[in-house]
């Protein structure tokens, strides 16, 4: 099953082939198309966007091929139904980045060593410090701390 967030870059790469770059139709264009591949249709959506190109005469229509080669090469791993169904995930390249900014990006400098839970710690910190929830649990933190020292 192919990442449905590639599938969105290659129809964004397509619309701003039909559409300036301020034209507010263009999310409703794409929530169209998107809805379709995730239905299974990723073939028409292709034989769509080749029409549309051919029937406006676009001279500037490299998104719009490179979209419809992505569709047409990948459609067999485009059904994103039966992947649903027997629960596979469709889009993991959100999951990927935020494993690659908590975790590569402080555990795997040259050189480091960790411990298990050193870098448990340190990975509770990132996430705490980049949810933006730092503060609120320093504080929940402090109070759990001296209640455990100090009782009531």
């Amino acid at each position: 099953v192919m990442d449905f967030i590639h599938v969105l870059e290659y129809l964004w790469k397509a619309a701003w082939c039909l559409f300036k770059k301020d034209d507010p139709e263009v999310e409703d264009w794409i929530e169209k198309r998107a809805t379709e591949v995730l239905r299974g249709n990723a073939s028409q959506v292709a034989k769509g966007l080749g029409v549309s190109a051919t029937k406006r005469k676009l001279k500037q229509r490299e998104g719009i091929d490179k979209c419809i080669g992505y569709l047409l090469k990948n459609k067999s791993r485009l059904e994103y139904g039966k992947a649903l169904e027997q629960g596979f995930p469709i889009a993991s390249g959100v999951i990927e980045g935020a494993c690659r900014h908590l975790i590569n990006d402080r555990l795997d400098i040259t050189g480091a060593r960790w411990s298990l839970e050193g870098a448990e710690a340190i990975l509770k910190l990132r996430s705490l410090r980049s949810s933006g929830d730092l503060e609120k649990y320093w504080e929940y933190h402090k109070k759990q701390s001296k209640q455990r020292l100090y009782g009531c």
